[in-house]
């Protein structure tokens, strides 16, 4: 192993490589930036790019793009609320409203630092225990998986503000709904398409994710005019896009989290199907509970906590994403898919033998990480900054804009219009959701988690006979579903316990 290493490192550190670890990571900030485009899109255009470069350099090249993308795709979430990557739509429910209130700049930077700290951290367990977790992932089951995104859907009740629990639920529900139409991989058969054609592939999650975040948003700033004094308020704060530099309560608040959500982020990333959503959902959740009371308000109004947490967690699952497509050849995302099918073009067969076969190749991607980590930082601290002065454009210049890059970015998907059509149609769903309070990020969470849940609920049944036992029989499956309904008993238990003791205690006051 170290021997793999040191071969690893050499190669990781000559000129090429080098080069192209910086050259991944800008190409994919830029493209992860723009809503619509995300890492498969950026890792499909390098393809052609890779087939004159060495089996290592290629795969470098195309890891930077990837966690580039993924690091970059929290700008446009956090700015405009567009997140185009499914990863980063939970850096938009802390970042953007830190952003509104004047500290576009702050809120890049704990993006910068979380996404750093959290694809660092697990670039070294990767180093250390990749092998070893490959026969650990090995032992998860259709059963254990349905039982995760069970857990995942728990998460629903961070989204959910006093009294909107059952808002909150309703609206997952939708998304569940929403997940199965289309056609059923399984038997083949169409589901809730009413005879339309281009409903055939379902519903894409960059059109839903649009329609819901970016273009609502542009839709609810032209249907409530601000006044001329919330219009000058709203300037001045926007032009003053606040310091970069992070308080020591910030900094001592930022520890924990991003300790806990890098070891997540990275365990979850390890789970074949899994992937940076997940985590980064998970991770909001497990920190809005461990918040308390009074922190946990803040959440989704600019909490430091709330961003830092999905931004750690998803680039950390990132780098636990190789462990599968690596040690397993089982890639966990369509990203990692294209990665495989790049590997197997090179003439290697990534699986168990692979960082024995070829360790040059294996440790070589897994040292660029740390690198391209440390790269990613240096190239986007300076330019924060600039970046952030996309809010000191004009709400009438800057809601066209964000109204075209959705569209755009839609469109160039599928270069289908019907899909514009059915973009603007939920859009306007959104708009009146939102105006009903309703919270639409359950609906994307119900939304992800729904066809990987029912995948995996199938297999269940399918290895189980059609009996429902698995849930008790096996012990890993029970264990994550008991862990599940505690996160969502457990609150409401202790809510009602403290009111009980408190006004017990008034009593005795009392008497």
């Amino acid at each position: 192993m170290l021997e793999g290493i040191l071969q690893g490192l050499t190669t990781a550190v000559t000129p090429i490589n080098l080069l192209m670890v910086i050259a991944g990571c800008m190409v994919g900030t830029f493209i992860g930036m723009l809503p619509g485009l995300g890492p498969i899109s950026a890792i499909a255009l390098m393809i052609p790019i890779t087939y004159g470069l060495e089996p290592s350099t290629g795969l470098i090249l195309m890891a930077g793009v990837y966690y580039g993308a993924i690091f970059g795709g929290s700008t446009s979430s956090i700015l405009i609320n567009a997140p185009g990557v499914a990863g980063t739509v939970a850096t938009a429910f802390d970042g953007y409203p830190m952003a509104k209130k004047g500290h576009a700049g702050k809120a890049l930077a704990i993006a910068a630092y979380s996404s750093f700290s959290g694809g660092t951290i697990a670039a070294v367990l990767l180093l250390v225990a990749a092998p070893s977790l490959a026969s650990i992932s090995l032992t998860f089951q259709s059963t254990d998986y349905f039982a995760l995104m069970v857990l995942g859907l728990t998460a629903v009740a961070a989204f959910a503000g006093k009294g909107n629990v059952i808002k909150a639920i309703l609206m997952t529900v939708l998304g569940l709904m929403i997940s199965t139409i289309g056609t059923d991989q399984t038997q083949g058969i169409q589901r809730f398409t009413m005879g339309v054609p281009d409903l055939i592939d379902g519903i894409s999650f960059l059109l839903l994710a649009m329609a819901a975040f970016a273009l609502s948003e542009a839709l609810m700033v032209v249907l409530r005019p601000k006044s001329d004094a919330d219009r000058v308020k709203e300037m001045n704060a926007q032009s003053n896009l606040g310091s970069l530099k992070l308080s020591k309560e910030e900094v001592k608040e930022m520890v924990p989290v991003i300790s806990r959500s890098s070891i997540l982020g990275f365990f979850v990333g390890v789970l074949p199907g899994a992937g940076a959503t997940i985590a980064s959902f998970l991770a909001y959740g497990m920190e809005q509970r461990l918040a308390g009371k009074e922190k946990g308000k803040l959440f989704g109004t600019g909490s430091v906590r709330g961003l830092a947490a999905p931004e750690t967690a998803n680039n950390a699952a990132c780098s636990g994403s190789f462990v599968p497509l690596l040690t397993l050849g089982i890639p966990g995302s369509g990203t990692t898919a294209i990665m495989l099918g790049a590997l197997i073009s090179y003439g290697i067969q990534p699986g168990p033998r692979l960082y024995l076969d070829n360790p040059t190749v294996f440790w070589s991607v897994i040292i660029s990480m740390y690198i391209g980590n440390v790269v990613l930082l240096i190239l986007n601290l300076p330019l924060i900054p600039y970046i952030a002065k996309i809010l000191s454009i004009p709400s009438t210049i800057l809601t066209p804009l964000i109204l075209f890059f959705s569209l755009i970015g839609v469109y160039f998907v599928s270069f289908n219009t019907f899909d514009i059509h059915l973009m603007v149609l939920f859009a306007v769903a959104a708009v009146g959701l939102r105006l009903l309070d309703f919270p639409l990020a359950p609906m994307l969470l119900g939304y992800i988690l729904g066809g990987m849940m029912e995948d995996n609920l199938r297999r269940a049944l399918l290895i189980n006979n059609d009996s429902w036992s698995f849930i008790y029989e096996r012990p890993l499956t029970l264990t994550i579903l008991v862990i599940a309904a505690m996160t969502l008993v457990l609150p409401y238990i202790i809510s009602k316990a403290s009111i009980w003791f408190i006004n017990r205690v008034e009593k005795n006051m009392a008497k």
